[in-house]
């Protein structure tokens, strides 16, 4: 059987694809090596819970705000979100403790209230994050003109930007107090990609009653509906080129999927890895992609908690031991920044029963144990994990007082797990490094030296949800065309186009 397409990883960007597709009337196969579909959407599972990987909250879900029509269409608004309290974000550094309120408005407001002589230009930053959020939505706009990247702001430097903006050092610390959801590095990160991570936030926030699992499961089942099919453990070993384009994809058990349009959820180092041979995909392509430095990974401490010993918080909690928000994980000493989510209580209790706490963990710390698999990286590896998961718990207990004796279990995980369940290289967390000094190096377009070969996901435009689902918007818009997908986008009832 040949399929009109074949993904390649089943992450949020190709289930999208695949969705999108096959609801589009398109026989659509997507091929997953692990055991489960989703990426860094996966949960999994110790003594009968369910514990997320790296998923916590969404932006923009808000009822004509950009996510809200596109999530309608997938069907993903049928899930059970819980929005978060007005004041969404808190971030502490040092001994001061400062709000981020959704709307813009608000959360001008909030901050100016402690920081007033920085008003008028908090009311520009804040003028400026809605310009962006509304700019990715016209780069699908046929009426737009042509699809092009806001210059301006993807070759400014956010560090730059934000110190030239405002006087007060706290203030950018706190602006930028938030941004575990990306890598801050002073040298690289472009002004658009930093805006990007806030906005969608600002306009509204969300989580999920459920692990992340509930948006593999509902988009899988929705492809089946629909007609496609998504087949894990399929590890593709090879996509054969005939005559200038792909023609099939096989995989390691001997398989071979033919298809009309190919489209990669994977790494773009690994899909050229996976074209073997090509006339079209030349060795300065391949280079390129595998030159592209990503960004860091992440530590994930999952806390089970004892019954009625912490109540639930309905916000996410950024904590930092001092001021250096851009630079604190680059020290070396003991964890001083990290990000604290509450799971929501699916029974109505008052009481939380998880919580993670995430910090940044370059990949030079774990490298060590680089070629070790799942379950045999020795002592010094627990060890490392143990001393590790002390340090984020320590750093918690400064806004959640005696957090420690309120865990009965306590779970890890490192960039080496990342990559070994979700095949991510070296763990990344965010894709590929954006560099405002070089945009166009790592702001990749979906399309490829091969013309039925696209790619999608985080490591392209965007990243994070409300990224990722822009990014399969744009790889979609080159099979159905952009007017088609547009529709998706505008129809705020998300009915059929």
């Amino acid at each position: 059987m040949k399929y009109d397409v074949v993904v390649i990883g089943s992450g949020l960007g190709g289930l999208e694809c695949a969705y999108i597709l096959s609801r589009a009337g398109l026989g659509v196969l997507v091929l997953e090596q692990g055991r489960q579909p989703g990426g860094c959407l996966q949960s999994y599972r110790r003594r009968g819970w369910a514990y997320d990987t790296g998923f916590h909250y969404v932006g923009g879900l808000d009822e004509g705000q950009p996510l809200h029509s596109v999530f309608t269409y997938l069907g993903l608004t049928e899930l059970p979100w819980q929005r978060l309290d007005h004041e969404f974000d808190k971030v502490t550094i040092g001994q001061r403790t400062f709000a981020f309120a959704q709307g813009y408005e608000d959360f001008t407001a909030t901050l100016a209230a402690e920081f007033p002589a920085e008003r008028p230009a908090l009311e520009r930053y804040a003028a400026l994050l809605r310009r962006t959020s509304e700019q990715e939505l016209d780069l699908l706009n046929l009426r737009a003109g042509e699809t092009v990247w806001p210059s301006r702001l993807v070759e400014t430097g956010a560090w730059q930007y934000l110190n030239e903006t405002f006087r007060n050092p706290l203030l950018v610390d706190v602006l930028s107090g938030t941004s575990l959801k990306m890598e801050l590095r002073r040298d690289s990160l472009p002004l658009f990609t930093f805006l990007h991570g806030q906005s969608s936030f600002i306009e509204s926030s969300w989580r999920l009653k459920g692990d992340g699992a509930l948006i593999t499961d509902r988009l899988v089942r929705g492809i089946g509906q629909q007609g496609g099919r998504v087949v894990c453990g399929a590890e593709v070993v090879e996509l054969v080129e005939k005559c200038g384009r792909l023609s099939a994809a096989v995989c390691r058990d001997g398989e071979v999927y033919e298809g009309a349009v190919f489209i990669s959820d994977i790494h773009p180092e690994q899909t050229c890895k996976l074209v073997k041979r090509s006339e079209r995909m030349k060795n300065a392509y391949r280079h390129r992609m595998a030159a592209l430095p990503n960004t860091f990974g992440m530590f994930t401490v999952s806390l089970r908690m004892k019954p009625q010993s912490l109540e639930y918080f309905n916000y996410n909690r950024y904590i930092y031991g001092h001021s250096g928000v851009w630079t604190f994980y680059e020290d070396g000493g003991p964890v001083s920044g990290l990000m604290a989510s509450c799971r929501v209580p699916e029974d109505g209790n008052r009481f939380a029963s998880q919580v993670d706490l995430l910090t940044p963990m370059t990949w030079e710390k774990c490298a060590v144990w680089s070629g070790t698999e799942v379950g045999g990286r020795g002592g010094d590896y627990e060890a490392m994990k143990g001393r590790v998961a002390d340090e984020c718990i320590r750093l918690a207990e400064r806004v959640m007082p005696g957090l420690r004796g309120w865990v009965s279990e306590c779970y890890t995980s490192t960039p080496l797990t990342y990559r070994d369940y979700t095949g991510a290289p070296e763990g990344t967390a965010y894709g590929l490094r954006k560099d405002y000094r070089n945009p166009l190096a790592a702001l990749l377009s979906v399309r490829t030296p091969v013309p039925n070969l696209f790619l999608t996901g985080q490591n392209l435009m965007l990243h994070g949800v409300h990224g990722v689902t822009m990014t399969a918007l744009f790889t979609c818009a080159e099979v159905l065309g952009r007017e088609r997908i547009w529709n998706i986008v505008t129809n705020k009832k998300g009915v059929e186009i």
